[in-house]
């Protein structure tokens, strides 16, 4: 009986030392892409993007600002004829980046009102000026030239004061006119030089130093995953860093790898597929139509109304997204009004409407076939699972007709935003129901760009059926930019 009882231990101790050994993921994709990720991410559904810089000095059409003035693109140079003296150079803008009115507490309480629940910050675009004090960017960072701050730890200082918000950084792999990485592309990328002593260094710097909870990789793509060394640092990021068990990372980490291999997909800017992938995946868009940056010469116009953002958010999450906004802070520090007002108004229809968002599924049906502008979530709570139905325009007569859902006797629809009030609904032709939406006078209105209706107790609410593979024959083809 003794002896079983020490082998019993025994047994017992081996179990409770292997259950909190954690994976130890290889160097390879297969390793790297089985790791399961995070639950926070899916569950945030929104973020801000911030791309700022440099280029946020000149404001003149993108971050690509250097590329297309150093190769004479003619708008650029016009520009710069008009703007600035012959002898001007584009390092010379650098001094004038003051960031003078950056008030990263001010900025937090915006993402926090807009209802973000992740925020990532260009911290190097491909430009090459880090927005923190690197040790490996000399003389060419926030720190050593213009505002003389460390910019990236301020903002990441802010958001972390603000409740289940989630910081996290956008780092570009090469820079355009680095003499080492033009070295190493000269040699076909059989060199490394760039990526051992520049890209790398500031990539541990950055995790080590500022642990954020997002790596947003980009800037990839002119070279092959084995030139960027990638694997080995993704290793690195999961088993051993400071953030290893909560980081999330994208697809862009080499040629080729877009839509295939990474924590999450990004596939191209602007990525809206519109059906269910097989892999969480994020929709980064543009608040400005016409670029990522602050715009001297933006206009109303340009910029997509509260009602665009809410229909890409609709579709974006209806389809197992979620939807990252980007807005280009200006030169001074300031997140402009326009964008502020957008970001504001976004996170009112989200405090109203956020339990069809936050931490939802997608149900079995995307966008209804009766009436198209209406986007399908689903949501388990401990009581009760809801199907949730967002509705881009309010329907003609009051009377939306929706085919997808299936209606039994104890089934409840009501709009969110509107207590106490059970929408009253009936057969219509073609398989159909017919909801009744609300006689509701404008201030008692949740909305005017638009509603979610919450259906409980459906017959078919539980049916889900998620896609085992992606046909990366119908992901079209994408431009990345100019090629070497």
């Amino acid at each position: 009986m003794e002896a079983t009882a020490v082998s019993l231990r025994l047994f017992c101790v081996i179990i409770a030392v292997t259950a909190t050994v954690s994976v130890k993921y290889e160097p390879n994709w297969a390793s790297l892409d089985s790791r399961p990720l995070p639950p926070w991410y899916d569950e945030a559904k929104v973020g801000i993007f911030l791309h700022w810089g440099v280029f946020s000095v000149p404001a003149f059409k993108s971050a690509w600002f250097w590329y297309y003035l150093h190769n004479k693109e003619a708008s650029y140079v016009k520009f710069m004829e008009d703007n600035y003296p012959p002898s001007f150079t584009y390092g010379d803008f650098a001094p004038k980046f003051h960031a003078s009115l950056y008030d990263p507490d001010y900025w937090a309480d915006i993402f926090e009102d807009a209802g973000a629940k992740y925020v990532v910050l260009v911290t190097k675009h491909h430009e090459g000026f880090t927005m923190w004090p690197s040790k490996h960017s000399w003389n060419w960072n926030a720190g050593d030239v213009g505002p003389k701050r460390d910019l990236l730890g301020e903002l990441a200082v802010a958001v972390r004061k603000k409740k289940d918000i989630h910081f996290g950084v956008y780092h570009s792999l090469f820079e355009f006119y680095n003499p080492l990485f033009l070295q190493d592309q000269a040699n076909l990328f059989t060199t490394q030089d760039f990526v051992r002593t520049k890209t790398m260094p500031e990539l541990y710097e950055l995790i080590n130093t500022y642990k954020p909870e997002i790596l947003w990789s980009d800037g990839d793509w002119l070279a092959p995953d084995t030139y960027w060394n990638s694997t080995n640092f993704l290793a690195w990021l999961y088993n051993e860093s400071p953030v290893k068990d909560v980081i999330v990372s994208n697809d862009r980490w080499g040629a080729g790898l877009y839509c295939k291999h990474g924590g999450f997909w990004n596939c191209k800017d602007k990525y809206n597929p519109g059906k269910v992938l097989p892999h969480k995946w994020e929709n980064a868009m543009t608040v400005d139509s016409k670029a990522w940056t602050h715009r001297r010469d933006i206009t109303d116009q340009d910029v997509l109304s509260v009602h665009d953002l809410l229909t890409t958010l609709s579709q974006t999450v209806s389809c197992g997204g979620n939807l990252l906004m980007n807005v280009g802070p200006d030169a001074d520090g300031r997140i402009i009004p326009i964008f502020e007002e957008r970001l504001r108004s976004f996170g009112a229809w989200m405090k109203v409407n956020g339990e069809a968002i936050y931490k939802s599924k997608p149900w079995h049906t995307q966008q209804d076939n009766a009436t198209l502008g209406v986007w399908y979530t689903t949501r388990k709570s401990v009581n009760v699972t809801g199907v949730y139905a967002i509705v881009l325009s309010w329907p003609k007569k009051g009377v939306l007709s929706l085919l997808a859902p299936v209606t039994q006797t104890t089934t409840v629809i009501e709009m969110l935003g509107v207590p106490g009030k059970e929408l009253k609904y009936s057969k219509g032709v073609n398989g159909t129901i017919d909801i009744t939406f609300p006689n509701l006078s404008p201030t008692q209105l949740p909305s005017t760009e638009a509603w979610v209706l919450k259906m409980t107790n459906l017959k078919n609410q539980n049916v889900y059926k998620r896609p085992d593979f992606v046909d990366n024959a119908n992901i079209v083809p994408i431009d990345l930019g100019p090629k070497p």
